[in-house]
């Protein structure tokens, strides 16, 4: 575990980087969808999008030392957790078509089965780097080349899952 551990993490900062800088270049569409996932209005929104932000970024900068990373991680799976409950409850109170800003396009799809589980499952990854071992000061080149690799396959695999589902013809 302690080998992959450099690279999980710098994956995960990427991810929280990038999300945190989605949020300061969308804000508006952002901070819309948050205040519809947590039901404030437009000031109260764009200030917890905002501090979502921040959290993000901070998660994703103790992320990098090997001395900060368990905090890094602990902060990013309370985001995701959160993130996670937040989308939870929308989609129970059967507001899941609604555009929830989790990716960089406008999806109208809504939140579906793939939505729902990625904050889980990236908190879930936030857990196991908090509890690995650290590891020893330095820099090696391969976690960063496999975090890019695994940050490609996560956009990757966001883009098909926000396709409309393939109907076959009847008139086969």
């Amino acid at each position: 575990m302690a080998a992959v551990t450099p690279a999980m993490a710098l994956f995960l900062a990427l991810v929280l980087a990038g999300a945190a800088i989605h949020k300061l270049i969308d804000g508006d569409r952002l901070a819309g969808a948050t205040g519809r996932l947590l039901g404030l209005n437009p000031p109260l929104a764009r200030t917890a999008m905002l501090a979502a932000a921040a959290l993000e970024g901070a998660a994703a900068l103790a992320l990098f030392p090997p001395a900060s990373r368990p905090l890094g991680a602990a902060i990013a799976a309370l985001v995701w957790l959160a993130y996670g409950i937040a989308l939870s409850a929308a989609r129970r109170r059967g507001e899941s078509a609604m555009d929830c800003g989790c990716s960089f396009a406008a999806h109208r799809g809504g939140i579906d089965g793939f939505t729902l589980l990625r904050p889980f499952a990236l908190a879930l990854l936030a857990l196991a780097v908090m509890l690995a071992p650290a590891g020893g000061p330095g820099f090696a080149v391969e976690p960063l080349f496999a975090a890019l690799a695994l940050y490609a396959l996560f956009f990757a695999a966001g883009e098909l899952a926000a396709l409309p589902p393939i109907r076959r013809s009847d008139a086969r």
